[in-house]
């Protein structure tokens, strides 16, 4: 067992069997005793962590039954700690409120968090949450509602993702249906959404949910067949959790992405799904042979991230500019994948993205770009500029290689 030492006069040690315990990661010591102190009036137990490493050890070692997670944390920042417990099996489960400064909400969403409350927050604000976490862990059915203009697909889903008495499935074959059964109550945990409906599109219908005072938090997975363009994908990201193309893996995928975002306990799943989730997990095959580019004028960079790729099993191209991106992608029309740096002299990242996209053949080609953490408005104008995803430096390996699966399984 993983022994933290106590920053804060927390419950770690009072902790019994069957307490609700509640796990603080915040790097203000007086913010983290006050939330600490509401935790306990709503009957938790509460343990506190002022860095993201021992937060990320404490969840390990207590596996609470929830997170309240601030994102600005020392050693390891809170999209790390958010990014390694919704990779881990045994954390993937645990809900996570994020409590912080963040510009937006929609990226820690789309990371797997259960709700985002931007500080500074209010007593009143930060009572909710733990109303919320509280309403949360009282429920031991989710809720999945299932849009899907197909019988067949409908059924396809329910059969993937039900069956096992945690999971209540409500599927329709509208988006005026899908709108009335929202309507109806009680509340979804997670959405999945055909984009191909009659009469109001799939895109009308995660617009309207996502701009609604009520349903605005709910999760939704876009899990369709349709062929999306550069303009449709940069819309749906701005609303969607996440994007499942349907192909030959598509059911892992979205098990796997259901699975997430219902909280599920990944150990109590039927052997056969959790197998699926296996595979999907092992990354070892699905990197050997793939063929990336990394476009970056800084040669540190390109060596660390060389390094990581190489020992996966990928072969690695380079480009020291935008220009010379280009030309070795022309030369090498096999590329998987594209690790694009924003920040080059002469032609940037944003320009060699834009040009890469008018060529026929590099359409579809996962981009990723590489994005200066301090910098909010990169991210924007990176998935304006036809990148597929992005990520921050300096990059964390692990990050990466996780946003990676996600785009080589297209």
């Amino acid at each position: 067992m993983l022994l933290v030492p106590s920053e804060v006069d927390d419950d770690r040690d009072r902790i019994e069997a069957g307490d609700r315990v509640v796990l603080i990661v915040e790097d203000d010591a007086a913010f983290a005793r006050t939330e600490l102190e509401i935790a306990r009036e709503r009957g938790f137990k509460g343990i506190v962590a002022l860095r993201g490493d021992s937060g990320l050890a404490l969840a390990h070692e207590f596996k609470p039954d929830a997170i309240v997670l601030d994102m600005s944390l020392p050693v390891l920042d809170g999209w790390t700690v958010l990014d390694r417990l919704k990779r881990h099996p045994s954390t993937r489960h645990i809900p996570v409120h994020i409590v912080s400064g963040v510009e937006e909400a929609q990226p820690a969403l789309m990371a797997g968090a259960a709700a985002v409350v931007k500080k500074p927050a209010s007593i009143e604000v930060l009572q909710a949450v733990f109303v919320g976490i509280e309403s949360f862990i009282d429920r031991a059915v989710r809720r999945l509602l299932v849009v899907d203009d197909d019988e067949l697909q409908r059924a396809a889903i329910i059969e993937l993702v039900g069956g096992d008495g945690d999971v209540e499935i409500e599927a329709v074959g509208s988006s005026e249906e899908a709108l009335a059964a929202l309507d109806a109550g009680p509340p979804f945990d997670c959405m999945v959404l055909d984009l191909k409906l009659p009469k109001m599109t799939g895109f009308d219908l995660l617009e309207q949910v996502k701009t609604s005072e009520s349903w605005h938090g709910l999760p939704v997975i876009v899990y369709t067949g349709k062929e999306l363009t550069r303009r449709e994908e940069t819309k749906l990201k701005r609303y969607a959790e996440t994007i499942v193309v349907k192909d030959a893996r598509s059911p892992e995928r979205l098990l796997d992405e259901t699975s997430l975002f219902l909280h599920r306990v990944e150990s109590k799943l039927p052997e056969s799904k959790r197998k699926m989730l296996e595979q999907l997990h092992n990354t070892d095959a699905l990197f050997l042979g793939k063929k990336i580019l990394v476009v970056d004028d800084d040669v540190r960079n390109v060596f660390a991230l060389a390094s990581a790729l190489e020992a996966n099993g990928m072969e690695v191209l380079f480009a020291e500019n935008g220009r010379e991106g280009i030309d070795v992608l022309r030369a090498n029309e096999s590329v998987d994948l594209v690790l694009m740096d924003v920040m080059m002299p002469e032609m940037d990242g944003y320009e060699t993205t834009q040009a890469i996209r008018l060529l026929p053949e590099f359409e579809k080609l996962p981009i990723i770009a590489l994005t200066a953490k301090a910098m909010q408005g990169d991210r924007e104008r990176s998935i304006a500029a036809g990148a597929s995803d992005y990520i921050t430096k300096p990059v964390d390996t692990d990050q990466l290689l996780s946003l990676m699966r996600v785009w080589l399984y297209r």
